[in-house]
């Protein structure tokens, strides 16, 4: 190789070539994500070990110190030789009975609440807010707000963006002229969370009054009154509600809102919480002609979606699922994480998100670092082991030429719900994670059925998932996504009970679309 070459696998770098006609071609030199499996470091192994096991061994120390004192404090005669040979006398009986049910009434005390998902709804806009590719085209062309270049870096973008002919956007952006102002903003949040928590309490039974906690996520559209006072005061809730509403979080802010509802509910027993998921267009729609601005118009798209948690034993029979696990990762400490999804003006003046070219390394650093914690809580026990004995041959042994142990994650899961972010991230996780079409069909399906509607689109995967059958007692799902920080999230669900037909499709918005053609890479 020569003093001025490339190594375009240790660059993470492909090529592709566009023909321009029969004389010339175009080469373009792209970023691709990084086999994030094959490098792991071993403190972020050590921080999916604490995760799962820091509270076992808490407990172990406390049993350690508690039962000794509990038996010599309720047995003043106790008398290990008679238990040793089996001769056990009544009060001897009696008062190892006391003690292990004292224990038990311990472990039952300190034991954190089980968070249980009751149901969720995801909105469906009406069917004339409905935009087909073309007509997407077409509206950004007589716009008259884009250069040539931009209309044709658009063309390019939607044809391989993995959107279809029947995702949303907003009446203010599909208006002639385009009405970009903050009343279409405040009327597209309320059709979005208003129609999804319709949904959820029709199919629930739960009534407004009912719920104690809500935590509502948006990251581009922030009013005053915030979006969770806007919900409080259409469905009249509680004054003593705790309502939080959190801004700025990017597309992975949905499972944030997740893990904040889990830990206000256990500290709060015998509460509902709700928590809504949404992303605005309307006032984030960008009219310059900056590409790295442009990618956030051809993909993202109208959504949103209610969840209903409860922390009450009464509402497991009901629920779907349990909450086994959420682990988030920021790598915002890091300039390059912080800046690649960044708000800002254009050369012009004009508001946009722009996408730096450094967005997919970053995004599978990030994953790696996500993943490798999630592991030891989620991985059987005989990956763990493969996967350690690699990691200390390799890392502590430094022993050459030991190829990395790669987990098989499909054997900690059966269900796969990855942000619908766009196909070339849904491709590279596939590859990298080693998915199935089955696998990766939630995701696509979304992604060409309803775009990127952001930290929502997890959840229109897991109406997917429902509305296919294919969700069976005992499951695990896998919930995973990025966003502005940068950030990537995980959440582990286990259902509870079999939802082999989906008879209620209140909320599911797959009700006419679940038997498409699946959406391929």
């Amino acid at each position: 190789m020569g003093r001025n070459s490339i190594d375009m696998d240790r660059e993470r770098l492909t090529a592709e070539m566009d023909f321009k006609d029969s004389s010339s071609a175009v080469i373009r030199i792209r970023r691709r994500l990084p086999d994030f499996l094959q490098s792991v470091k071993l403190k972020y192994v050590k921080l999916g070990l604490g995760y799962g096991y820091s509270c076992n061994a808490a407990s172990i120390a406390m049993l350690a110190i508690t039962v000794p004192l509990l038996l010599s404090s309720l047995t003043g005669g106790f008398n290990l030789s008679k238990l040793c040979s089996h001769q056990l006398d009544a009060d001897t009986l009696a008062a190892a009975s006391a003690a292990l049910l004292s224990l038990a009434a311990l472990y039952r005390w300190k034991r954190s609440p089980s968070v249980y998902l009751v149901d969720f709804a995801c909105y469906k806009p009406e069917k004339e807010r409905k935009i087909s590719v073309e007509n997407f085209l077409k509206m950004t062309e007589e716009s008259g707000g884009f250069e040539e270049e931009s209309l044709q870096f658009q063309r390019k973008i939607s044809t391989r963006a993995g959107l279809g002919d029947e995702t949303y956007l907003p009446r203010g952006i599909t208006s002639r002229p385009p009405s970009l102002c903050m009343s279409e903003a405040r009327l597209e949040a309320e059709a979005v969370m208003f129609g999804a928590l319709d949904a959820l309490f029709a199919k629930t039974g739960v009534e407004p009054k009912d719920i104690d906690i809500l935590v509502v996520n948006c990251s581009l559209f922030n009013p005053t009154p915030s979006l969770s006072a806007m919900i409080v005061n259409h469905y009249k809730l509680r004054s003593n509600i705790k309502s939080y509403n959190l801004g700025g979080m990017g597309c992975s802010a949905g499972l944030i809102s997740i893990d904040l509802a889990k830990d206000l509910l256990k500290a709060n027993p015998n509460s509902y919480a709700v928590v809504v998921s949404t992303e605005n267009i309307t006032l984030n729609w960008y009219f310059g002609n900056d590409r790295s601005m442009l990618l956030c118009n051809c993909i993202f798209r109208m959504g949103g979606a209610a969840v209903l948690l409860s922390n009450k034993a009464s509402d497991r029979a009901r629920s779907k699922y349990q909450l086994l696990h959420t682990v988030r990762t920021h790598k915002g400490a890091d300039d390059k994480n912080y800046n690649c999804v960044y708000q800002k003006e254009d050369e012009s003046g004009k508001i946009g998100v722009c996408l730096a070219r450094e967005l997919m390394a970053v995004a599978g650093d990030a994953l790696k670092t996500n993943i490798t914690t999630l592991g030891p809580l989620v991985l059987p026990y005989s990956e763990q082991l493969m996967f350690f004995v690699s990691l200390v041959r390799r890392k502590v042994l430094k022993m050459s030429g030991v190829k990395p142990y790669i987990p098989d994650f499909k054997l900690a899961f059966e269900h796969f719900c990855i942000h619908a972010g766009g196909r070339a991230v849904l491709d590279a996780l596939q590859k990298n994670l080693d998915l199935s079409e089955w696998h990766m069909e939630p995701s696509r399906m979304t992604l060409h059925r309803f775009g990127n509607t952001s930290s929502s689109s997890l959840w229109y995967e897991l109406a997917y998932t429902e509305a296919k059958g294919r969700v069976a007692k005992g499951d695990r799902v896998w919930q995973i996504a990025f966003g502005s920080g940068f950030k990537c999230n995980s959440a582990v669900w286990k259902a509870v009970q079999d939802m082999p037909v989906l008879r209620d499709w209140r909320g599911n918005p797959w009700d006419d679309s679940v038997h498409l053609p699946t959406a391929s890479a």
